[in-house]
């Protein structure tokens, strides 16, 4: 009894049966680049022919990325993939991983078997790229003497930020480039440039081909200072773009891209001097800030200022307390005269002497009263008087200590003198004039 499945599981098995074949999987094939649809994700989609037959073919955003030209409708290409079945629509296509222009033979196959061998090292990770120096002094140039390369990159750097040029010619086209490129390298380093520019004019792959061999390429990466690849035109890459530092466009914008403009340069100064004086004028406003609030808490006279206005504030607090006291007591007698005016000696004898009493004890709580607060504001006067003979300079100098200024200025620190200089002691009953000898300053 036949098999019954559905056409999902049918589709899929015919996946697994191409996966598994050999003879459609890691195969170039020769054919037409035709219907080129290019979408946003990265992916092209398009039909691979010859005069006898076409199939339907994908490149995927990720191998777009390994190819270093444009493919174009009705180009004619080389494309190494393999054949996929595309379950849901039942439709089988050439899956391209790399692609090359049809014609360009052995050269491009050894291009390529190097550019992976060299990636699969991490040679071409951004990771072990360095940095340009900022404003670099000597620019080495790997190219030929003849060439109109060094003539650019002269006339480019006449406008830019100045630095010395030290030319290494090289052969950079047939028979012995390669080996003249690695030598003018290494040369550059023994020199100790600060940036090398490896380059040359556009050309064929057959002309560029020097810069596209494995001891170049191992030459940049082992190269003490950093490597700007500036080889052919825009379009042209090489293996010494790919493990290069930098990779310039043209040897024209290698040179721009390692020195700055001067207009650049000079906007950039201004603007940090101004930042810089901004941010030293707050500097000195905080710290000119900080010196008053400490000389105003150690002045002298501000303490003595503070002490005599509480002193007065005590003076006003017992002369209202003796007023209030009196005020008391004087009433408290006019009460008894009243009192005492009415009631008839007899009678009012005892009454008296209980107001009598009551007044005495009066005065007596008050008299108590106002010598304790007296007492209190005394012990208060008494304290304020301690601090300020604490901040007194001139208490300090009587125990055996001097103080040093310059202009009128304590000294605190080292910093503030300088030798030879002079300077004025205060001791506790004069002061005198010196001159600095040396100084040392503690650790």
């Amino acid at each position: 009894m036949a098999e019954t499945v559905t056409v999902t599981q049918l589709n899929s098995r015919v996946k697994t049966i191409l996966g598994n074949s050999p003879a459609v999987r890691d195969i170039w094939v020769n054919g037409e680049i035709s219907n080129l649809k290019r979408y946003p994700s990265g992916h092209y989609y398009f039909t691979l022919k010859d005069p006898g037959s076409e199939i339907r073919s994908v490149m995927f955003a990720h191998s777009r990325q390994r190819i270093d030209f444009e493919p174009k409708e009705n180009m004619k290409v080389s494309a190494f993939g393999s054949v996929d079945m595309y379950v849901q629509r039942g439709a089988y296509q050439f899956v391209v991983e790399s692609m090359r222009p049809a014609g360009v033979g052995d050269l491009y196959l050894a291009f390529e078997a190097l550019k992976k061998k060299l990636e699969a090292e991490g040679l071409f990770e951004q990771s072990r790229k360095r940095s340009l120096p900022r404003y670099p002094r000597t620019i080495g140039v790997v190219t030929s003497e003849k060439g109109a390369v060094i003539h650019d990159i002269i006339t480019t750097s006449a406008s830019r930020f100045p630095a010395d040029i030290i030319l290494a010619p090289a052969l950079v086209q047939g028979e012995g480039a390669a080996d003249s490129i690695v030598a003018g390298i290494r040369l550059l380093n023994r020199i100790g440039v600060d940036v090398i520019i490896v380059g040359r004019g556009g050309g064929s792959l057959e002309d560029l081909w020097a810069f596209n061999e494995e001891p170049v390429a191992r030459a940049i990466v082992a190269s003490e200072a950093p490597v700007v690849s500036a080889v052919g035109h825009e379009t042209d890459f090489t293996i010494a773009d790919f493990v290069a530092d930098v990779r310039a466009p043209t040897p024209t914008g290698a040179a721009a891209i390692i020195l700055r403009d001067r207009t650049e340069i000079m906007n950039q100064v201004v603007t940090d001097m101004a930042r810089a004086s901004r941010a030293l004028s707050g500097s000195l406003d905080r710290m000119r800030h900080r010196f008053e609030v400490l000389d105003a808490r150690l002045s002298p006279e501000k303490a003595l200022d503070d002490l005599s206005m509480k002193s007065m504030a005590l003076d006003d607090l017992m002369n209202r307390s003796q007023n209030a006291l009196n005020g008391k007591v004087g009433d408290m007698r006019r009460r008894y005269e009243v009192v005492n005016a009415k009631l008839s000696p007899v009678a009012g004898l005892s009454r008296i002497d209980v107001l009598r009493g009551r007044v005495d004890g009066l005065c007596s709580r008050a008299e108590s009263a106002t010598v304790r607060r007296m007492e209190g504001s005394g012990a208060r006067l008494e304290s304020l008087s301690g601090r300020l003979d604490s901040l007194n300079p001139m208490n300090v100098l009587s125990r055996g200590y001097g103080m040093v200024t310059l202009d009128g200025t304590a000294i605190t620190s080292v910093d503030d003198i300088e030798v030879g200089g002079m300077v004025r002691i205060h001791l506790r009953d004069g002061s005198a004039a010196a001159q600095i000898k040396e100084k040392e300053k503690d650790d």
